[in-house]
């Protein structure tokens, strides 16, 4: 199988791209968006991470069993967090340190 070549110009892109996504990152931490900071704040950081994924981990032209691995990885991952964040909002505290 050959190696597919990128250009840097890409590389470049990426990188800008993930600098940009981190500036809006740092922007929208200063505003108060009530319950959709968390989902903007998950949804740039997944953004960031595929292009980490495609891009800098070449997965983007890697054969299909490649695809299946990360897309394996990123699901677990996604059930790692579903959990924390389930056993995080469950507690009991939350609610007495509210009222």
């Amino acid at each position: 199988m050959a190696a597919h070549i990128v250009p840097k110009r890409v590389y470049y892109l990426v990188f800008a791209t993930l600098l940009l996504l981190t500036l809006v990152t740092v922007d929208v931490a200063f505003y108060d968006l009530g319950i959709l900071s968390f989902p903007v704040a998950m949804l740039i950081a997944t953004t960031k991470a595929l292009l980490v994924i495609f891009y800098f981990m070449h997965v983007r032209y890697s054969s299909p069993l490649t695809w299946v691995f990360a897309i394996i990885g990123f699901f677990w991952l996604m059930i790692l967090i579903g959990l924390t964040m389930a056993d995080y909002l469950t507690r009991a505290w939350i609610s007495l340190a509210g009222g």
